[in-house]
């Protein structure tokens, strides 16, 4: 399954990628939310993580655009966000995300999420 990580923490995308890699996943990088909607275009990923607050753009505008574009709408996205605010799953759920996973990274929570939203993916070699 391939995993399109969006996050421009290189801590954070450098302890996910190896991890996720680790267990099998392909995963390809984007670090910015602009990047990010390019590569869901063309390298057709299983499922998002979204940081939400990115460069460029930021997570909240390329979720809207990713659910809005017909080529990317059925690739499910976790938005991965710092701001664990009351309303805050709330605001990504509306904004297009399909699950919301609250920072520092509980890897083996995300990891079940990733594999509870793997049986609605769309296939990348459909």
């Amino acid at each position: 399954m391939k995993i399109l990580l969006v996050e421009d923490h290189e801590e954070i995308w450098d302890f996910l990628s190896r991890r996720l890699k680790r267990r099998g996943y392909d995963v390809v990088l984007a670090t910015d939310g602009q990047q990010g909607v390019d590569k869901a275009h063309s390298d057709t990923p299983d499922i998002i993580l979204l940081d939400m607050n990115l460069p460029v753009m930021d997570g909240w505008t390329a979720a809207g655009k990713l659910k809005a574009d017909a080529a990317t709408a059925k690739i499910p996205i976790i938005a991965l966000t710092a701001h664990a605010m009351s309303g805050d799953r709330e605001k990504a759920i509306a904004a297009g995300c399909n699950d919301y996973h609250p920072k520092p990274v509980d890897f083996s929570r995300l990891l079940a999420q990733i594999e509870a939203l793997a049986g609605d993916a769309v296939p990348a070699t459909a």
